[in-house]
């Protein structure tokens, strides 16, 4: 009887333990939140399940030849906060800017060629349960094709209200890529003020703000072109970043029926300077022009574009070129005689030399002047002529539809208009 009732006690011994194992292996297979398999029991009550999702689209798992400009593109359900995580294959974090529409996130830079990756996506709704999805992926080798991107201007420069920023490409940019590549064109300005992107060629695209820039601005703009897919097997070389200042308000506008020029400075009249436009056969440009360069002494040569009759080789001094064609406001010490009076120009503002070396050392690059009551105006591309077309029609320029302030009415459908371009040469 006694090894009866051993046996039956080591039963219930090995029973006992087969449940612990049992219980054990069940308790570890917990299938995550929001799970369909997820134990319906845990702390003896069930786990609701969370009501946020969220899934990855690009780069897919396991990709292999990602772009390095790539975006981190994903769709989040029921979430009331998304965040991203990216790490290389060292564990190193690498910092970015979540989309405004929240379905994307952008690295602040190009991302290594030939490096590994992985993402994690947490999404949380208004029940405080995270959700997660993550990918790994590998980036594209460095290209042979890269294009490389330029700016007009550099870091820390100051220029005038109208200076439009302008950004140019080695190789042209194929229609169907213009509108990605825009969305990473960012400027940023302090004060806060509307503007747009406007494609004049297809190798240049310029930045202007609805209005001329407030006197004072701080001005940043950035293009994340970096290893940004550009058509054609090409791909961006770099990203590109700038700072610039903005000067004061300084305006010059030329009457032809006064033959004056008036120069404000923040709105006030600081000087008013006699001009001679150009004559009748050879009439000055009407329209907002800007200052694209100073030369404090250059040389005006129309030999090859005249002729040796109607051609000339002349010095010039303080000369500020307004137009691709060749009209500048210089100093002009032989029409002093007829400043004020009479139009004896090639098409240039001629001013006295004590006049034209004030307006050299008081103007700056990006500085706007009006021209009125020429018997020519100002053809459109004929310099930076951003000014000379109006706000709706600025906007067609862009790769993107104009999305208008609060206060603004919406423009016109955008399309593409590119400048025509116009040969330089010297006019004075």
């Amino acid at each position: 009887m006694r090894v009866r009732d051993q046996r039956n006690r080591r039963r219930g011994v090995l029973a006992a333990g087969m449940l612990a194992v049992a219980l054990a292996l069940t308790s570890a297979c917990t299938g995550g939140k929001g799970s369909d398999d997820a134990p319906g029991w845990q702390g003896g009550a069930d786990q609701p399940a969370a009501k946020a999702s969220v899934t990855i689209s690009e780069p897919a798992a396991d990709a292999n030849n990602v772009p390095a400009a790539t975006a981190i593109t994903f769709a989040a359900q029921q979430a009331e906060q998304t965040s991203v995580e990216l790490t290389d294959s060292a564990g190193k974090k690498v910092k970015g800017t979540l989309a405004q529409d929240g379905k994307s996130w952008l690295p602040s830079k190009a991302l290594s060629y030939g490096e590994s990756y992985t993402v994690t996506v947490t999404a949380t709704g208004d029940d405080d349960l995270p959700v997660t999805a993550t990918s790994a992926f590998t980036v594209m080798k460095q290209p042979s094709k890269q294009v490389r991107i330029t700016s007009f201007l550099g870091d820390d420069q100051t220029v005038g209200v109208a200076m439009p920023l302008i950004v140019k490409f080695g190789r042209a940019i194929p229609e169907q890529y213009r509108a990605e590549l825009q969305r990473r064109m960012t400027v940023t300005s302090s004060p806060a003020q509307e503007g747009i992107w406007h494609w004049v060629s297809p190798t240049e695209v310029r930045y202007r703000p609805k209005e001329f820039w407030q006197a004072g601005s701080k001005v940043s703009y950035r293009v994340q072109a970096g290893g940004l897919p550009l058509g054609d097997g090409w791909y961006g070389r770099a990203d590109l970043t700038v700072d610039i200042k903005i000067g004061p308000k300084l305006v010059m506008t030329v009457d032809n029926s006064t033959k004056r020029m008036v120069v404000t400075r923040d709105g006030e009249t600081i000087k008013t300077i006699p001009v001679s436009l150009g004559k009748k056969s050879t009439p000055s440009s009407s329209g907002t022009m800007v200052v694209m360069e100073k030369l404090r002494k250059t040389v005006f040569d129309t030999f090859d574009e005249l002729g040796p009759e109607d051609g000339y080789r002349t010095k010039i001094d303080y000369a500020q070129r307004l137009t691709w064609g060749g009209e500048f406001i210089h100093a002009a010490p032989w029409s002093e005689g007829q400043q004020g009076t009479t139009n004896v120009s090639h098409g240039c503002v001629n001013v006295s030399m004590a006049n034209g070396a004030w307006l050299f050392n008081n103007t700056k690059v990006g500085d706007p002047i009006v021209v009125k009551g020429t018997e020519r105006k100002l053809q459109l591309g004929n310099g930076w002529t951003d000014w000379n077309v109006s706000w709706e029609q600025y906007v067609k320029g862009s790769a993107l539809p104009y999305e208008p302030t609060a206060d603004e009415p919406a423009a016109d459908v955008p399309t593409e208009e590119p400048d025509p371009d116009v040969s330089a040469s010297a006019t004075p």
